[in-house]
């Protein structure tokens, strides 16, 4: 996987779907606050450690709101270059996870990030799922590019016992 490699499909923007997603390494870095307050602070010591382990950038970036924390995904022929946590950079192994995802097109506020949330949760509701832990967001797109360009998901894991 290059940098200009997906770890996983995304989600078109208006759909919902259930799909796994693989196993792999990533690196979190964790704030104090909600990952709106946060998100500067959030990337800038991941993107350092990525520069210093020549390690490729890759999509998406995962944020979980509250707490803020945000994760890179390491590309798979990259893995040995990640194997020690730094000061504010923690590495992890996720298993292979089944999540119900809806996409969306837009700027990466809260406010869009909230309207998508409803309406996955909604959708969950009315197809009797049982999710574990909080929904979370999924951004596909860099900084510069045009709010109306940007595509995003949110995403919740199901539970194993009601998959």
């Amino acid at each position: 996987m290059s940098a200009a490699e997906k770890a996983f499909p995304p989600t078109e923007a208006g759909e919902i779907e259930i799909k796994t997603l693989p196993a792999g390494r990533l690196l979190e870095s964790s704030g104090r606050s909600d990952y709106f307050s946060e998100s500067g602070r959030l990337f800038s010591p991941l993107f350092r450690y990525i520069q210093q382990n020549g390690i490729s950038m890759t999509t998406p970036v995962e944020a979980q709101i509250n707490p803020g924390k945000m994760y890179f995904w390491v590309a798979e022929n990259q893995v040995d270059k990640a194997k020690e946590d730094s000061t504010n950079v923690k590495v992890i192994d996720v298993p292979e996870r089944r999540v119900v995802s809806i996409g969306a097109r837009g700027a990466y506020t809260q406010a869009n990030y909230e309207k998508a949330k409803e309406a996955l949760l909604e959708w969950i509701e009315k197809e009797e799922l049982v999710i574990d832990g909080k929904p979370y967001a999924v951004y596909w797109n860099g900084p510069f590019t045009p709010w109306f360009l940007k595509t995003f998901e949110v995403q919740a894991q199901l539970s194993a016992s009601k998959q």
